[in-house]
């Protein structure tokens, strides 16, 4: 194949289009994401990443406290995973046939599998809200019933089915009908026994660390939740889609508490290596029997890229970089030491409300301040738009100090820290260092830029209203 003139020549397109790069999205994707880009001063433009890092056009670093949302579990390309991905791209397999049985899909499976013993099966989907979609379906034709239930302030993806499950409102509004679901407190086991007494649950659907606020179900709730279900003849359903692959310090989160053994549970995210999508939905042998229950419903659930050769070559490099790096204790270890620098915090600043979180899973929590002073600023921010001081914090932590984080959902007060897992000490020191200097701005006494920026969201804010 040629690359001259007639032929496709990625580099020389990008050197040629590539500063358009803010235009072409405001002409042709998503308009306000280039005005919400600049209105922070987030309007960076990164030339390339590795591990825990990104460097702009001038070559400064930047460190990556985001990991994409949790996509980046290994950082950005890792060249376990890299090579992976140029091996099954070499090997030329003949893939998604849709009438063979190709081994990639398999090993994966019996690899996922085995850090999950309870569990049997494995759909292979393309994203973390496609894998619960698939949980739902399951659970509804394993159980014969038409009800699902979930969290008040849950958030388990964004298409029709998984937005009916998804307990912010804001993500809800102007999508009506959704499925007829019901939310229930996290934590509330009253709740979910009065619901359950109804007869047409299926199942019960609960991230075992909310990612919307970092919030953690309370101790024993999973397992005691768990009892309630099997008593009542349905299924609890772990979203593992974030908080899982080692995140919270164990490969799953839900195994923090002993005997919780959930019947379907949905990873993906990390599982992707941060190349390509790939989402999974593990389960008991029993449900997979009921679904696929004859030759004749063998395609009743599938999907068109599911279980593609790319996908399956790069969450089997991921599982393997686990393992042999032991990348799951390094996050558990990486993560107390990060979340207990900034807790000793929490006592020197009246803003700092709270640090909690599991493993490389923190959210810092910002609250109402005592003194005269600040309480003035904090609710003039308040009034304008809850959530205004934590993006007052995200902004200098890049602008100033080139870290890269974001507020843990819309209306918190919150910043929820997801780095890559093989972030180390250096990494750490930097962000408190950072951290702390910030919360120096903003405890100081003349305002300074930080607040003068709060006065700019204020004003944006009024006028969006």
């Amino acid at each position: 194949m040629t690359t001259g003139p007639q032929g496709f020549d990625l580099g020389r397109l990008l050197a040629e289009r590539g500063a358009e790069r803010y235009e072409l999205h405001t002409r042709h994707l998503n308009h306000q994401l280039p005005r919400m880009l600049r209105t922070i001063g987030f309007d960076r433009v990164y030339e390339r990443a590795e591990g825990a890092y990104f460097w702009d056009e001038d070559g400064n670093d930047y460190l990556d406290m985001l990991a994409g949302f949790g996509v980046m579990g290994l950082g950005r390309h890792h060249p376990v995973v890299r090579k992976a991905l140029h091996d099954v791209l070499d090997a030329s397999l003949a893939d998604l046939t849709r009438f063979d049985c190709q081994p990639l899909p398999g090993l994966l499976a019996e690899r996922l599998l085995a850090h999950s013993p309870h569990l049997d099966r494995v759909f292979f989907g393309n994203s973390g809200t496609e894998a619960v979609e698939t949980a739902l379906k399951f659970a509804r034709y394993a159980t014969g019933r038409p009800r699902i239930l979930y969290c008040a302030h849950a958030f388990h993806g964004l298409t029709t089915g998984s937005l009916s499950v998804n307990g912010e409102d804001g993500f809800r509004d102007g999508f009506a009908p959704l499925l007829p679901d019901t939310a229930i407190p996290l934590g509330d086991l009253d709740a979910l026994e009065r619901e359950l007494r109804r007869g047409d649950v299926a199942g019960f659907v609960v991230e075992p660390i909310q990612g919307k606020g970092v919030h953690e179900a309370p101790p024993g709730f999973l397992r005691a939740a768990q009892e309630l279900l099997r008593r009542h003849k349905a299924l609890l359903i772990a979203d593992e889609v974030q908080t899982g692959l080692g995140r919270t310090g164990d490969f799953y989160a839900y195994q923090h508490e002993e005997g919780v053994e959930p019947d379907l549970v949905c990873v993906a995210k990390a599982l992707s290596g941060g190349y390509v999508p790939v989402g999974a939905t593990l389960g008991k042998d029993w449900i997979f029997r009921r679904v696929y229950s004859s030759m004749d419903r063998v395609l009743v659930h599938s999907a068109s890229f599911g279980s593609n050769a790319q996908a399956m070559a790069a969450g089997l490099a991921v599982l393997a970089v686990m393992e042999d790096e032991g990348t799951v204790a390094h996050a558990r270890a990486t993560g107390d030491l990060l979340r207990t620098r900034l807790a000793a915090l929490v006592d020197r600043y009246e803003l700092l409300h709270e640090v909690r979180g599991r493993g490389l899973m923190i959210g810092i929590e910002f609250g109402r301040p005592d003194s005269i002073k600040l309480r003035g600023r904090w609710t003039m921010l308040q009034a304008a738009r809850k959530g205004l001081f934590a993006q007052m914090v995200v902004v200098p932590l890049l602008q100033k100090h080139r870290i890269l984080t974001q507020v843990s959902g819309d209306h918190l007060e919150v910043i929820k820290l997801i780095p890559p897992l093989t972030i180390g000490e250096r990494e750490v020191d930097r962000f408190v260092t950072a951290f702390t200097a910030v919360m120096d701005d903003a405890h100081g006494g003349g305002g300074g830029l930080m607040w003068d920026f709060g006065k700019t969201l204020v004003k944006q804010a009024v006028a969006n209203r």
